[in-house]
């Protein structure tokens, strides 16, 4: 019967259908006492197959599935039959126990088995092969998963996955719940993956009202992070206000009364600019000020290198490096041998590398100690590669520990060195560049290099745009095309569109270029192109590995040709032989590529940086996934930190280069389609580009000059505090 209100109970026989995303399910239920299965329909994470669960809900006729339950509420209920408890422990949801030792245990302990792992775990060691440190392991797992599910059973509806109780469970212990109930607002401020909505879902069903403080406060704070996750380290009052309002639906007046108490808190800082009064997360001030600060000192702090006669430096270093370098090239390098800070910027081909390796060359023979580094793992390889000096990551430089949460090189506690040469600053965000100045003797000199007219910072910030821009650094813009770059039709059409000009298309032809346009005017058609070009084309023509070599890289998350999609036709087309029983609950594979989406100091890995699933433990519940050569191990509750990676979006691949790139180029995208985020993805490719769309697409790119500018007060920061430092 229909919308009858029921509760039933049974074995989850196995998942139909997951969406990791919000936990809503549709399974496969084994009634007790029943024959066939039942499906069931609703939010059910924190479940495994085998497991015995109770749920009430309603009875309902399904137009083309016929009947199923649709369940409300459920909990976990002990599996009593030896099957059930077998199963049970079969599942992995116990890392450590597998089918062999489920069934051992079952057939020494009977059912008495979860009785004895709960009650009396001492006795497991009547089991071969359990030893202490084993046992010690399973019972830290099943106390775990007993508060995981409590966990669950609170916040179940509202929408939590798996993975995040988890987290939430390691980020409160015992006191989740305690802390949840007290101001479910926390959720939203301490948890990757849980945003305000369901924080504020949680809250209505706790009974706290609309217009509460805590959730105006929190609402503010939530946009602002937003906000800062778009780029912005400050927005503009009255925005914020607009923007606050559609979100938690209160009065203007609540919200400048909430605001205005988080400014008192000092939650919030209020400075006026030129547009206007803007708002600040208090961290992201901070960061700001103190960077603008640091530089200004580092500016006007003693030199530490010694008397260079640096025409004869340059001239030596063309004799050994056999090379004549272009004007601007030696401007470049006699302002890093003579200015605290300097900034080289310029596109592809014009000779970056080829001045840093010149002043390399220079201050090691006075010797001088400096520093290589760059925002990410791939960029720092990228310099070690190209100068054949020892390079690291910004984070590595500053020591960063992992315990403490904090970098170990600081104001306190300076780096040891002379020069300081950071590539790819373009990625540099206000709160990276606020510690690597915070680290950097006031003696020692620093070198910014990086290409201005590639896309911004993931994190909030304009860095190296606000430094030049201000005028108070010498900058050095290389323009000039070297021969062996200029027979690139790569580095002519980034030089074209980084211009405003469209490029002329390439002609068809049997002999190899490295830049290809396929015009298709059909997404699906376009599809159909990329597939064909990952599993033969390229590979075929070019030799290039599908997946190690190729990178699709695109403007839109989603559609057809958003990123979601292109790596589900891809991760089928390209890592075809998949065994359920080596796969991830978010749907990954051994042999999937992958990219981690959130700097974790803890292993080291940023955000951006790519890998491949090289094994997958349903038993411990684990995956190992390789980046640069490394080992790192995930637990399955963690692979929330990782996506597939057959196709990223454009901004995702700053700082990266790769053999090939595609690059689909659509109307479809119009949103999306801006001049310099088309540069970036063209200037990824280190040996070839295939674009797939239409021109028309392309001309639209082109001719949209930037996208959203974003917020901040660093230019303008550092002009004040300059004119300050002058009238001290």
């Amino acid at each position: 019967m229909a919308d009858k209100a029921a509760t039933i109970e049974g074995t989850l026989e196995r998942f139909i259908f997951f969406n990791e995303e919000n936990g809503y399910s549709v399974a496969a239920l084994q009634e007790h006492g029943k024959v066939g299965t039942t499906t069931v329909t609703g939010v059910l994470t924190g479940i495994s197959e085998g497991e015995n669960i109770q749920i009430h809900g309603l009875w309902k006729e399904h137009p083309r599935f016929g009947r199923q339950f649709q369940f409300e509420s459920y909990r976990v209920v002990p599996p009593s039959s030896l099957t059930g408890i077998e199963r049970y422990l079969a599942s992995g949801i116990i890392p450590g126990i597998g089918k062999k030792m489920a069934q051992r245990l079952v057939k020494h302990f009977g059912l008495e088995t979860l009785v004895v792992m709960e009650k009396a775990p001492e006795r497991l060691t009547e089991i071969t092969g359990l030893g202490k440190k084993k046992i010690a392991k399973i019972v830290d797992a099943l106390q775990e998963q007993r508060a995981v599910q409590d966990v669950m059973v609170f916040l179940q509806s509202y929408g939590i996955t798996t993975g995040q109780a988890h987290r939430i469970y390691e980020e409160y212990g015992n006191n989740a719940i305690e802390v949840i109930r007290s101001n479910p607002y926390q959720l939203s401020r301490d948890i990757h993956g849980i945003g305000f909505k369901i924080a504020d879902q949680v809250a209505r069903n706790l009974g706290i009202p609309r217009e509460s403080n805590a959730r105006i406060d929190a609402g503010i704070l939530y946009v602002l992070m937003r906000l800062g996750d778009d780029g912005h380290v400050c927005y503009p009052r009255e925005q914020l206000l607009a923007e606050a309002q559609r979100i938690l639906e209160v009065t203007i007046e609540q919200i400048e009364s909430a605001m205005d108490r988080q400014l008192g808190q000092k939650e919030l800082v209020q400075e006026e600019y030129e547009p206007g009064l803007m708002i600040y997360l208090a961290r992201h001030h901070r960061a700001e000020v103190n960077a603008a600060r640091r530089l200004l000192a580092l500016m006007s702090g003693p030199k530490s290198l010694p008397d260079i006669h640096v025409e004869k430096a340059i001239e030596w270093a063309q004799k050994q490096s056999k090379i004549e370098l272009a004007e601007k090239q030696k401007t470049a390098i006699a302002a890093a041998l003579t200015e605290k800070v300097s900034v080289i910027t310029g596109g592809p081909g014009v000779g970056k590398t080829t001045v840093i390796n010149a002043i390399l060359q220079i201050l090691e023979t006075k010797g001088q100690q400096v520093h290589l580094a760059a925002p990410t793992g791939r960029a720092a390889k990228r310099l070690n590669e190209s100068t054949g000096s020892q390079a690291q990551t910004l984070h590595r430089l500053l020591k960063f520990n992992p315990a403490l949460h904090r970098f170990d090189a600081n104001e306190d506690s300076p780096l040891e060195g002379d020069v300081f040469i950071v590539d790819e600053c373009s990625m540099i965000d206000i709160s990276l560049v606020n510690h690597l100045l915070n680290a950097i003797p006031l003696r020692g000199h620093l070198l910014l290099v990086g290409d201005a007219d590639q896309l911004p910072s993931v994190g909030p910030g304009n860095v190296l745009g606000d430094i030049i821009a201000s005028g108070l650094v010498p900058v050095t813009h290389l323009d000039v095309i070297f021969r062996q770059a200029s027979r690139s039709t790569i580095i002519d059409w980034a030089h074209d569109i980084n211009q405003g000009f469209l490029p002329e298309k390439p002609s068809a032809s049997d002999s190899l270029s490295d830049l290809y346009f396929i015009e298709k005017n059909d997404p699906e058609d376009s599809l159909d192109v990329i597939r064909r070009l990952f599993t033969e084309r390229i590979p075929e023509r070019f030799k290039f590995h599908p997946v190690k070599d190729i990178q699709l890289l695109t403007p839109m998350h989603k559609g057809i040709l958003g990123v979601g999609n292109l790596n589900s036709v891809l991760q089928a087309a390209l890592n075809p032989v998949r065994s359920a029983a080596r796969k991830t609950p978010g749907g990954l594979f051994e042999g999937d590529k992958v990219m981690q989406i959130r700097n974790n100091y803890e292993k080291e890995v940023f955000n951006g940086d790519i890998g491949f699933v090289s094994h997958i433990d349903p038993v411990d519940r684990k995956a190992i996934v390789v980046i640069d050569g490394r080992e790192v191990e995930y637990s399955f509750s963690s692979l929330n930190e990782v996506i597939p990676a057959y196709a990223i979006s454009i901004h995702k691949s700053q700082g990266s280069e790769y053999p090939a790139v595609v690059i689909p180029v659509v109307t479809q995208h119009y949103v999306m389609l801006q001049r310099n985020l088309i540069y970036t993805a063209i200037t990824r490719a280190r040996e070839l580009v295939v674009m797939v769309g239409t021109y028309k697409a392309l001309r639209i790119a082109v001719q949209q000059e930037s996208g959203r500018s974003r917020f901040t007060g660093f230019e303008e920061r550092l002009v004040r505090e300059k004119a300050e430092f002058l009238d001290l």
